[in-house]
């Protein structure tokens, strides 16, 4: 796999001592700091939740859970259980102390249920023992008698029968259902209609579920584990064990994947090891094997989106109604936002000047599904870039012109269907660059003779772009605190209410206080994220976690350095404009300086405080649910992929050849785990779209519930040629950290362009007798169905 690198140039901060931050653009040549964790981890010496020993001797946990989808417990016999070998001691829904609900936001989440049953795997019990593989062993000995009843299984059915767990919600702009009768009358083979189904996708983080608990001697809890939100943790758990929150510690130093799954449902391990720890006075580890987290842990949401649309004879969209129907599960756990987002983005980066967008919450007896990377933005886009394609094929032009002609604009063509007003929009010039770069024309060509010439083996070519909102949709969570402390040997130590899932937040931050400071980021140490740090935290998610919590990070360092400032001004008797911080320590005048130690020693003795708050809320955002009005997202990160593939219309296998991607991440703090990211993420969304199925039986039992039945992306599955391209113009007036843009999520919504390709191969396969219905993931399988489809068309 050959690989196309940028060399970002390495920007130098400098701030006033007012605080302000001026950008000032070093050589293209200098090196970024390497992840604070990259040699832990190649090395395996990061330490994980379950390989610290620093609780001592530990007793661990298994959750027993429904044999059956639906039903009504009628009795529970656990005596095999607590007679089974190491065995300490087994907990129902009756030995809860508090709250028995750990619904993030609406209620539905029991932490064990003793009445109603929902899914299989639901928990109902849970075992202590002395050995993970004696708990395991000892919850498959227990006797319950179930009254079962029908399930609801199929997210078809739940849309039949208006079966939700949360009111639908009507987005609106202009008159869609106008347009739609005026084209039904003058021009009705302008209008098309269709559906599209998207399939959900397990997490399969490195690192499964886990979480510590230790009680302590003031009737508290420690807490570690490995999780996206500390702060619900605390709050759930507290709830759980009926304590005040100021009596529960919950710690994060790293996890080994999260990607929304480790958001609201990493909680119940947290809760029942909490359990235990008080009832036996014993350090306790509740870690879920490989099978039970994917049983017993919620997915990405599965869609049906259905489409409308009307356009005139150019291809331009005139009107569109979408409505996306998500499987949500036997709660809502995080549903509401996640279909909220998805409704947000099913415009993707196109002007739709009438819109009517319908979201639906339906509910099954399946596993809650809950956040994933993207949050329901990738399957609201999915919708719209089906809607391009076939507009493409009815109209008869490149799906890439029909895509620049509906692109949004800052002037006429700049209001979102949620009525927020498009202020930058570099998406054009972008698309523009990378139609030129990857020399899409010229392989268009190229795509085309081959499949004229092939018979068997048909390629395909797509350039897809993505245009993701950036913050919290739920106002509230846009918040974030710092800690900052200066000692007197000049070292510093930071916390902040981020979690560490791999992405580099850790790395970035020390960055933003290396350059407001002038220090070196590895003068900085970032400590493992703590409750009783840094308090009332949101989520490490939504693509926020470095502007939000670098914000509050770069509020702490201006705080310390204008103390620090203050203090030399009136110790030296100096003007604040002669005084500068670097490395080696701060320089007064041409004949003045200090190192940090003596600096920070002096500041000390003169009773300066060394430690510093930092606190950052996004300005200017709000939603307006009833008026379906607002501006919830601070800027959009936008990029553009263009992808070819290869398929075997024999046995419907597909390959990706190549894939050219830029992305704008504005002021890159770090371009090296920037690049990381967007790797990573194009990956893992082209896994969701491709190989990774999730497949339950008639009962509704997962059957995809490990490595061997449900298929990741390996390396050979990337690309055979992976060009990735940071944007290096300017085109940002946003207020995100020191110009820079998030990268988290938006980069997995590029790999639509390898399912977009995908469905151009198989239209070449039919002749382009008709345009083909492909469902996501475009397994071997959904490629022939859509093969035949197209073939048996009549022409």
């Amino acid at each position: 796999m050959s690989v196309g690198w940028v060399t970002m140039s390495n920007q130098r901060r400098d701030t006033t001592a007012a605080g302000e931050v001026e950008i000032e653009q070093d050589s293209a040549d200098s090196e970024t700091p390497v992840h604070e964790s990259a040699i832990g981890h190649v090395t395996g010496a990061a330490v994980y939740v379950d390989d610290d020993v620093s609780f001592g001797d530990r007793k661990h946990v298994a959750i027993g859970g429904s044999p059956v989808a639906h039903g009504r417990i009628r009795s529970i016999d656990l005596t095999q259980v607590r007679e089974a070998s190491g065995v300490i001691d087994v907990i129902t829904a009756n030995d809860i102390p508090g709250h028995h609900d750990i619904g993030p936001v609406f209620p539905g989440d029991l932490l064990l249920t003793d009445g109603l049953v929902e899914f299989v795997g639901q928990p109902i019990f849970a075992v202590l023992a002395d050995s993970h593989n004696e708990a395991r062993r000892a919850v498959t000995l227990a006797e319950i008698e179930i009254d079962e009843e029908t399930p609801v299984l199929d997210l078809q059915q739940a849309i039949d029968d208006e079966f939700y767990v949360r009111p639908p919600h009507t987005m609106k702009r202009g008159d869609a259902e106008r347009v739609f009768v005026s084209h039904s009358e003058s021009q009705p083979d302008n209008v098309i209609e269709g559906m599209v189904a998207v399939g959900g996708q397990e997490h399969f983080y490195l690192e499964g579920q886990v979480a510590m608990a230790r009680f302590d001697e003031d009737g508290g809890f420690v807490i570690k584990t490995s999780n996206q939100h500390p702060s619900e943790a605390q709050k759930l758990v507290a709830e759980v064990m009926a304590v005040p929150l100021s009596r529960v510690v919950v710690e994060t130093r790293r996890m080994g994947g999260g990607f929304g799954g480790k958001e609201s449902q990493a909680n119940a391990c947290c809760c029942l090891a909490a359990i235990f720890a008080q009832r036996n006075r014993t350090a306790v580890v509740c870690r879920l094997s490989r099978r039970d987290d994917m049983v017993m842990t919620g997915k990405r949401h599965n869609f049906i989106n259905r489409y409308r649309a009307a356009f005139d004879a150019e291809g331009q969209i005139e009107a569109v109604h979408y409505e996306l129907a998500a499987q949500c599960g036997l709660s809502p756990d995080l549903s509401d936002a996640i279909v909220d987002r998805a409704m947000f983005h099913s415009d993707n980066a196109y002007y739709l000047p009438n819109a009517t967008i319908d979201g639906l919450r339906c509910k099954t007896h399946t596993v809650s599904n809950t956040a994933f990377r993207g949050f329901g933005g990738p399957q609201g886009m999915m919708a719209m870039e089906t809607v391009i394609d076939e507009i493409a094929f009815a109209v008869g032009k490149d799906p890439l012109d029909i895509r620049k002609l509906n692109f949004y604009d800052t002037g006429a063509r700049a209001t979102t269907p949620y009525h927020q007003r498009i202020t930058t929009f570099n998406l054009p010039p972008l698309v523009e660059q990378l139609e030129v770069e990857s020399d899409y024309r010229g392989r268009r060509v190229a795509v085309d003779q081959f499949n004229r010439e092939n018979p068997i083996v048909k390629k395909g070519l797509a350039l897809t772009p993505v245009k993701f909102g950036i913050s919290f949709t739920a106002t509230h969570l846009n918040q974030a605190g710092a800690l900052l402390h200066l000692y007197t040997d000049g070292s510093l130590l930071l916390n902040h209410g981020g979690t560490e899932m791999g992405q580099g937040l850790f790395t970035k931050v020390a960055q933003i206080v290396s350059t407001v400071l002038g220090v070196s980021s590895q003068q900085i140490r970032v400590t493992a994220t703590r409750t009783d740090k840094v308090p009332n935290t949101s989520p490490t998610a939504a693509s926020s976690g470095t502007d939000l919590n670098g914000m509050a990070a770069l509020q702490a360092a201006v705080t310390l350095k204008a103390r620090l400032i203050d203090f030399l001004v009136q110790s030296e008797n100096c003007q604040a404009s002669s005084i500068e911080f670097s490395e080696q320590g701060v320089t007064v005048g041409a004949t003045r300086s200090l190192s940090w130690a003596e600096l920070a020693t002096a500041a000390w003795q003169a009773r300066v405080s060394l430690s510093a708050n930092g606190f950052y809320s996004t300005p200017d955002i709000y939603y307006d649910r009833e008026k379906a009005s607002g501006r919830p997202f601070l800027y959009y990160a936008t990029g553009a992929a263009v992808s070819e593939v290869m398929i075997d219309t024999l046995t419907g296998e597909s390959r990706v050849l190549r894939t050219d991607i830029i992305h704008d991440v504005g002021h890159s703090i770090n371009s090296s785990i920037d690049k990381g990211q967007i790797e990573g993420g194009f990956v893992q969304g082209m896994g969701w779209l491709t190989t990774e199925e999730l497949v339950w039986d008639a009962s509704g039992r997962l059957l995809t519930d490990g490595p061997a039945t449900y298929k990741i992306p390996a390396i050979a599955d990337a690309p055979d040629e992976f060009n990735v391209r940071l944007w290096s113009k300017d085109c940002i007036d946003e207020s995100a950290v020191l110009g820079s843009k998030a990268v988290g999520e938006p980069p997995l919504m590029l790999a639509i362009s390898v399912w977009c390709a995908i469905r151009d191969a198989i239209g070449a396969a039919g002749n382009y007798k008709a345009f083909p219905k492909l469902n996501a993931p475009a397994t071997p399988e959904e490629i022939l169905r859509c093969l035949t489809a197209v073939k048996n068309t009549p022409a």
